[in-house]
This record gives C-alpha cells, sequence and structure tokens, in this order.
C-alpha cells in the first residue's frame, strides 16, 4: 500500500455482510472507506471505477454481480475480497481461511484476489482438513457434516421471514445434498468425493454449529477421541481465533447438558471441540462460531488486516475460552 491510509470500497455495504465489515472498519484511522451515490450502485462502470482507485475492494453480492464486477476489474493491482460463492473454488483465487494450513497466510499476503469462506464450511473445514492431511480421515471418504445457523445467514429474505409470527422454530434444508457450500467443503479439506453436508436453521438470529462424526468408515485406522483431539490441539496451536477447547470438556455446556450455537456471536472466535465414546469407538468433533463473524465478516476483516499489515485482531472480538494444555 502506498498511502497512509489503506482505501477499502465495499460493494455492498447495505447487505447484512456489508453491514457487519461495514461497522467493523469505519472507525479505524488506518483506513478510508470510498462510497458510491446511492444513484451509482447499480452502474457497472462506476462501480469498476471506484474499486480500482481502492487499495482492497470487499465484494458483498450475489454471485452473478460479483462475477460481472471482477470481469470488469481485469488484471487491476487492486485487492479483491469476493464474499459471495462465485469464486471459492476458481482458479487463480486464494481462500480467504488464514488458519487453513502453516502457510497459508503466505498465499494469501502474495495473492490479490481472495474468496472469502462460507459459514458452514469454515467450520467443517477446521475440522476435516487438519485430520485429512495426518492421514487420519481417507481422502476418499464421505463424511458426514451437520450445521445449524442463526437466520441471518440467509441473508434479508430469510431474515424477513423470521421475522413473521408462525415461522419454524427449526428445519432441514438442502435435502436435494447440493448446497453451494459442499464445493469449498470437499476441495479445502482436501477429499475426492464431496461430504453429504445436512444444514439447518434455527429460529434465533446469529450463531453457528458444525459437527462431524469421525466414524469408522471414514478413517484409515481406529482412532479415539484423544487422537482426533490431539490432532486439531497440534493443528492449531498458537492460533487466536480457532481455539481447541480440552478434551471432552463441558465447561462450555449449559446445564452440564447442551451446548448453545449462539454463545460466540459478535466475535471472529472459532472454538473447536471433540467428545467420544470410547467403549462404542465413536468420535464426534464440533466447531462453534457466529455465522457473521469467523463465518463471514470478521474472516474478511482478518484477511485485511493480514493484507495491510496490521495485527489480525485489529477491530475483530477474541473470545475469552478455556483452550487444552
Amino acid at each position: 500500500m502506498t498511502t497512509n491510509k489503506t482505501k477499502i470500497f465495499i460493494d455492498g455495504q447495505h447487505g447484512t455482510t456489508g453491514l457487519q465489515i461495514l461497522d467493523r472498519l469505519k472507525d479505524r484511522p488506518d483506513i478510508e472507506l470510498l462510497e458510491l451515490p446511492e444513484a451509482d450502485r447499480k452502474d457497472i462502470g462506476k462501480r469498476a471505477e471506484i474499486a480500482k482507485a481502492a487499495d482492497i475492494a470487499v465484494l458483498c453480492l450475489p454471485d452473478a454481480a460479483a462475477k460481472e464486477l471482477v470481469a470488469a476489474l481485469g488484471d487491476s493491482d487492486t485487492v479483491v475480497i469476493d464474499a459471495s460463492t462465485a469464486h471459492r473454488v476458481a482458479d487463480g483465487w486464494t481462500y480467504g481461511f488464514p488458519e487453513l494450513t502453516r502457510d497459508h497466510r503466505k498465499k494469501l499476503l502474495a495473492s490479490n484476489r481472495i474468496s472469502n469462506p462460507g459459514c458452514y464450511p469454515t467450520g467443517a473445514i477446521a475440522i476435516l482438513r487438519p485430520l485429512v492431511d495426518a492421514g487420519l480421515v481417507r481422502a476418499d471418504a464421505t463424511p458426514a457434516v451437520f450445521g445449524v445457523s442463526g437466520y441471518t445467514g440467509g441473508g434479508k429474505e430469510l431474515i424477513a421471514v423470521h421475522e413473521q409470527p408462525g415461522v419454524e422454530p427449526f428445519g432441514l434444508y438442502g435435502l436435494e445434498l447440493t448446497h453451494k457450500h459442499v464445493p469449498e467443503m470437499k476441495k479445502y479439506s482436501g477429499l475426492k468425493h464431496s461430504p453429504l453436508f445436512v444444514p439447518s436453521v434455527g429460529h434465533y438470529a446469529q450463531g453457528m454449529l458444525i459437527t462431524v462424526p469421525i466414524t469408522r468408515d471414514i478413517t484409515t485406522k481406529q482412532l479415539s477421541a484423544r487422537d482426533v483431539h490431539g490432532v486439531l490441539k497440534d493443528y492449531y496451536a498458537g492460533e487466536t481465533f480457532v481455539p481447541v477447547r480440552p478434551l471432552a470438556d463441558r465447561a462450555w455446556l449449559e446445564r452440564d447438558r447442551f451446548l448453545r450455537a449462539d454463545r460466540l456471536i459478535d466475535t471472529n472466535t472459532m472454538e473447536l471441540a471433540v467428545y467420544g465414546n470410547e467403549a462404542e469407538g465413536n468420535v464426534l468433533a464440533v466447531a462453534s462460531l457466529d455465522n457473521l463473524g469467523k463465518g463471514a465478516s470478521g474472516a474478511a476483516v482478518q484477511c485485511i488486516n493480514l493484507k495491510t499489515g496490521v495485527d489480525e485482531t485489529t477491530g475483530l472480538a477474541v473470545a475469552p475460552v478455556a483452550v487444552a494444555a
């Protein structure tokens, strides 16, 4: 960056993710926010012009609109962080999960095209990638991934539905098994086949849980909960935003039994935990995060921080958590 302040343009700043990113950046003295007049918001020429004038353009748009702006930018040096699904598995784009591998931050620093991760995949990949890399989960396996999210993950349309009386308290969706998050789960988990992903939405605003059963049919050998926990703990050692809780931790449970999905809202923290039934040889890995935080806007701001050379926690809340020793 050549100026004292980093110029950032948020295209789509009035949507759910855009508003959250704006809120995390608006008071920062190191950032100058570029804005378009309301009348120009749908003018691709004006949008491309201001994006080219920015150091970083953050796209909080539908897939088609994101692709249109990227095409209009051509080979511009502007760093693009795309929060849509349009480029998450596209060639030439770097996945915006800094904790993906030990050297992934270097790849992000070298890239000017960054795809912001989806909320569900953030948790699923955080669990599966270390186990695949360690040779404990087979790359040719088909893991099951289950998730529940607050309704804000569905954007303005789903928010409007849940603000009406009589809405379902909980529901599964994606039953055709072609959810738009599956391709990135497959690619960045290191899998050869798509996982079986079953998402759901609860009648609450924010927060998310992802669970991945580590079953005999997907592993290369019989694993204990301690085995799985040890791999995750070592993989994320020192990572501020991805703490691994103590094995079979009950301290974060409500009434010693229930894990709330909304416990990490308004933070960029994603906690991982592992539970098991040793007698049956069953293991369950859990990720807890804010679908609008580490699962969306917080991840984008973390990448902005990385690209601008400031501390990755700048402007982001870190939850106080118990970490495995």
